[in-house]
């Protein structure tokens, strides 16, 4: 398919034969890849996030459960609400850490059931409309209600922020793996082919 398109675009004129990157003549006027972009085709390039981005990731959690706590902690109200409040953030975070890495481990084929994915989908429903509906009812001051829903949305970005990032990072390490697994055994037939 590759090739057809190849082709139809030089017999249209927008890509000139001679020039067309990655390909050389042989004797047959045949367009064939050279060696070294072969190999780089078949080598996959891994993606791997910087250590600034890493490090903001971090920080930014970090920042916005010491800003939720901080809130928690000194909440107005009565003893009950302080508690459900607690709870309720903390199921949040639970259900955003589960919701991420279940939509991460179905982005290509379905491999969890449907009752999980309901499970799933309805715990973080029930999480953000508990806690929602909690904040909304207490009897605070709208300043209070405001800064702990900031803080509240802040919590549940950074979740799945740092789940993907820290998705990301194990993939590419499985990614490396694999390769290396894949030079050594080739080397290995090498070796005895010799």
């Amino acid at each position: 398919m590759k090739r057809y398109f190849a082709a139809l675009a030089t017999r249209l004129g927008t890509i000139p034969e001679a020039s067309h990157p990655g390909f050389t003549q042989d004797r047959g006027h045949r367009n064939i890849r050279s060696q070294e972009d072969t190999r780089m085709a078949q080598t996959p390039f891994i993606r791997r996030d910087t250590n600034a981005w890493r490090l903001q990731v971090w920080i930014s959690f970090g920042l916005s459960v010491t800003l939720c706590g901080s809130g928690l902690a000194w909440l107005p109200g009565q003893d009950l609400d302080r508690a459900f409040m607690v709870m309720g953030y903390v199921f949040c975070l639970s259900t955003a850490f589960a919701l991420a890495k279940f939509i991460r481990d179905n982005q290509d084929r379905q491999v969890d059931t449907p009752m999980w994915r309901l499970v799933v989908w309805c715990g973080f429903a029930l999480a953000m409309g508990l806690t929602g509906w909690g904040l909304w009812r207490m009897e605070i001051q709208p300043v209070w209600k405001a800064y702990l829903g900031v803080c509240w949305l802040y919590l549940i970005s950074n979740v799945f922020t740092l789940a993907k990032m820290l998705r990301d990072a194990h993939d590419a390490d499985m990614l490396e793996a694999r390769m290396q697994g894949r030079r050594e055994a080739a080397a290995q037939a090498d070796a005895a082919a010799q």
